[in-house]
């Protein structure tokens, strides 16, 4: 018992400051948050295998949940306060706040979890894969999954309509597909311009996806283009629509995060913060309120109408990796990488192996670092050359089998610069 309240006292050090809306507690990049249906809690998942609970009245961590091998990618609540997650080593754990193990597990995929949601009903969780599958869970029976095939590319994001009656995923094959829950009927496939990162569903129907080209796109419930816009030159990496409907959020490689009017499909506000991914982003239910998870490990909230922080941010940090490389082009095009690749042996590796010393080293041959064998197969020995036609064809094209996600630089100035930067930061001391 003592042990206990020794842990659960160093834990509320560590991981809170009550005068503070932003919270800290996770070891690497925060990859997921989620908002209770009451806006009194939150969860986190992150690169660095846990979970946090949080209490968003004190802003302090309620429970560290521990159970999967490796990045948390995806995080919801049920709607009777049970917990879900979602990781890269494709199982599924339903969890009881206070529990210290799972009350349930699912497994199936063969490949990481990267996005869940719960039907309306809250019957089911479908999870998407980069296996290129959605899986359907039925909660209440415990029964085997309801398996959805047909993308060509990693799945990458899922919602259900308001109404449960379809299911909507995107992917990096650049579609959209709306899937029928009742009967036979196929999924009506929508293709967009752009390998897909992420998609949400509005209340009324419409369908929001966008990806690596940096746009937001609108569907109609029924297949049909309705609108996009553009956010931005880099890829979006999430997204999230207000309860209400009228608000949309996109969060950014660089670390933005765009406030969309819906209705108008205009910028409202930009969120800025220090300037590194922000990989999760989840709405409150008063509809104004923003929950974000990024690279910089923080958990932090938003006002979206006035586009202020709530409670202090630290910008330009002396933690900032790249803080000493300031003004360099290749240095903020490598930005979006910072997440999952180090540049200095000494940092290790993350989600990715680390990048020191990389030219000149064949593919998947770095001591310490779990490639996959499609990896281990290629004959292909990194060079700026090489490196070049990585992100100009982009991971999947010319690496197939990897766990990158999918990004290409359409510049050739600005690939050269990523190159240039990446010969001075990884060589060999």
């Amino acid at each position: 018992m003592h042990v206990r309240l020794a842990l659960a006292g160093l834990l509320s050090i560590l991981l809170c400051h009550p005068a503070a809306a932003q919270m800290r507690g996770h070891g690497g990049p925060v990859r997921a948050v989620a908002v209770a249906p009451d806006g009194a809690t939150a969860l986190s998942g992150s690169f660095d295998t846990s979970a946090i609970r949080w209490s968003l009245s004190r802003n302090s961590a309620e429970q560290v949940l521990r159970f999967h091998e490796s990045a948390v990618n995806a995080v919801a609540f049920l709607k009777d306060g049970r917990l879900i997650t979602g990781g890269e080593d494709g199982k599924i754990a339903i969890w009881k706040a206070g529990n210290p193990v799972p009350e349930r597990t699912f497994e199936g995929h063969t490949a990481p979890i990267v996005a869940l949601a719960v039907s309306p009903d809250g019957d089911t969780v479908a999870s998407a894969s980069w296996d290129r599958t959605i899986r359907l869970w039925p909660l209440a029976s415990g029964g085997a999954p309801r398996v959805l095939e047909g993308h060509a590319q990693n799945v990458n994001g899922v919602g259900f309509t308001a109404d449960g009656r379809s299911l909507v995923s995107a992917g990096y094959d650049a579609t959209v597909r709306i899937w029928p829950l009742h009967g036979n009927d196929a999924p009506v496939i929508v293709t967009l311009p752009s390998a897909l990162n992420t998609v949400a569903v509005a209340p009324d129907g419409e369908i929001v996806a966008s990806g690596a080209n940096g746009r937001v796109y609108f569907v109609s419930s029924a297949g049909e283009k309705t609108g996009e816009i553009e956010i931005g030159e880099t890829p979006i990496i999430s997204l999230a629509v207000s309860q209400d409907g009228t608000r949309v959020a996109a969060a950014g490689i660089r670390g933005s995060v765009a406030i969309v009017d819906r209705k108008t499909r205009t910028i409202a506000r930009t969120l800025v913060g220090p300037g590194l991914p922000v990989w999760s982003v989840a709405f409150f239910p008063d509809n104004e309120t923003l929950l974000t998870g990024g690279t910089d490990r923080m958990v932090r909230r938003w006002n979206t109408t006035t586009g202020e922080h709530i409670g202090a941010v630290p910008l330009n940090s002396a933690s900032d990796p790249l803080a000493a490389h300031a003004g360099d082009r290749g240095a903020e095009i490598y930005r979006a990488c910072i997440a999952c690749h180090t540049l200095s042996p000494d940092e290790g590796n993350r989600a990715g192996p680390t990048l020191a010393g990389i030219f000149g080293r064949k593919i998947a041959s770095l001591p310490g670092y779990n490639f996959s064998e499609a990896l281990k197969k290629l004959d292909i020995v990194w060079s700026p050359e090489t490196v070049s036609k990585l992100f100009e064809i982009g991971p999947a094209a010319y690496t197939p089998g990897t766990k990158m996600p999918e990004q290409t630089i359409g510049s050739a100035e600005d690939r050269k610069a990523l190159v240039e930067f990446l010969k001075k930061a990884t060589k060999p001391h």
